[in-house]
């Protein structure tokens, strides 16, 4: 029944691999998490995955509505009223899992969940709000799975954890150049912090249809003793040792998929991602305060986010006994709130599935999308101020991504 209804191990797999191609997605999410590998039906598997997203974003109509600490919107100072507010970026993830005993699996992974990359440059009238911003993190994890019959099919309960390294730094325009001796009047803000989460979860399976249903929670990481510097020499001749603490957001994914007809499938998910706990994040300078707050801060990283909702969709088809093919569509909620450019994201996904033998398996998959146009500029939101440097609007704007990534089985 298995084999005539739907060849389970190709047609999901490249169906996954359609599913999570990084697209542009909401708040500081790169990869995201990812624990598909641990439902493969395989003694022992391992598995490498590289996606490379292009997203074309870019502003125009800036305004330095900060002259102050910035170039001025009437030209005098210089500075263009366009920029590039995006940069490509790699996505790689590597994972072994492996089966113990009759109803336990376990796997290990590395990934980089959360990142961010803008580069607009200094020579924009908004470099008093970013000249460049870098976020990069790494996540070791552990994740095990104990599944028993239950009906027709077999329940899996999931449990794990995970630690994570997230570091970043980020460069603005603090005074114009000529109000300062010291040098070009930018300040860079560098920052790392550590912390650990857990993740739960269920899923109910039904092997004879290649249905799936899974419903995993992953916990916030506290990175509760943020540390870096703040780099002043070229504003005040000054560098500042500072401390903070902010949670990375916990999620909940919902995935669904089924045969429908023999060599078909269908699929989809639903994910919420806690973004709007990353509001403005503050900074202290060591031993001027125990409890950093805005109110005694020295400088803060003002995000405004709100919730990420994805939803994605699709359907998979078996060609023969080697190749495999799947199409999705995803919406991914964008988190800014007035300010910023994280808008809505619309993106088509397409996978291939290669398997020449039943030891190894060989994925492509892409992603085209439209990130939706908006503006940016001062708002309020719960009772804080953001945006109040720069106003900027953006239009519709492309994004594409390339995933490949080969699996081995044992």
């Amino acid at each position: 029944m298995a084999n005539k209804m739907i060849c389970r191990g190709v047609l999901a797999t490249v169906a996954a691999a359609a599913l999570h191609t990084a697209a542009a997605a909401g708040g500081l999410e790169r990869g995201g998490y990812n624990i598909d590998l641990l439902f493969d039906p395989s003694t022992v598997a391992a598995e490498a995955t590289g996606t490379y997203v292009m997203p074309q974003r870019k502003v125009k109509n800036v305004q330095d509505t900060n002259s102050a600490n910035g170039l001025g919107s009437n030209g005098a100072n210089g500075g263009t009223t366009t920029a590039d507010d995006s940069e490509s970026y790699w996505v790689p993830r590597v994972g072994i899992k492996a089966a113990i005993g009759d109803g336990v699996d376990c796997m290990a992974d590395y990934s980089q969940p959360w990142g961010a990359h803008v580069k607009p440059g200094a020579n924009w009238r908004g470099a008093n709000d970013n000249i460049e911003t870098k976020v990069e993190s790494d996540a070791y994890a552990v994740t095990c799975s104990y599944r028993f019959d239950m009906g027709p099919g077999q329940l899996r309960l999931i449990g794990g954890g995970v630690y994570q390294e997230v570091e970043g730094f980020k460069d603005r325009l603090v005074v114009p150049d000529a109000a300062t001796p010291f040098g070009n009047g930018v300040g860079r803000l560098k920052l790392k912090g550590e912390g650990w989460g857990w993740r739960a979860g269920l899923a109910y399976e039904i092997p004879e249809y290649a249905f799936r249903a899974s419903l995993v929670y992953n916990s916030e990481v506290k990175l509760d003793d943020i540390t870096g510097t703040l780099n002043l020499s070229q504003v005040n001749g000054q560098v500042y040792n500072i401390f903070g603490s902010q949670a990375m957001p916990d999620s909940l994914e919902l995935k669904v998929q089924t045969g429908v007809a023999p060599g078909w499938l269908v699929f989809g998910s639903a994910k919420w991602v806690d973004w709007s706990q990353l509001q403005t994040v503050p900074f202290c300078v060591v031993g001027s305060t125990s409890n950093c707050t805005t109110a005694n801060d020295i400088t803060n990283l003002p995000l405004g986010f709100r919730d990420g909702w994805t939803l994605s969709g699709g359907v998979g088809h078996k060609f023969n006994d080697q190749w495999s093919g799947a199409l999705s569509l995803t919406w991914d909620r964008g988190t800014s709130q007035g300010f910023g450019t994280q808008t809505d994201t619309w993106s088509v996904g397409a996978g291939l599935a290669y398997q020449p033998n039943k030891n190894v398996e060989i994925r492509l998959a892409g992603v085209l999308g439209v990130l939706t146009g908006g503006s940016s500029g001062p708002v309020t939101l719960g009772g804080e101020s953001y945006g109040n440097e720069i106003r900027y609007s953006f239009d519709d704007d492309l994004v594409a991504a390339i995933s490949t990534s080969l699996k081995v089985r044992f």
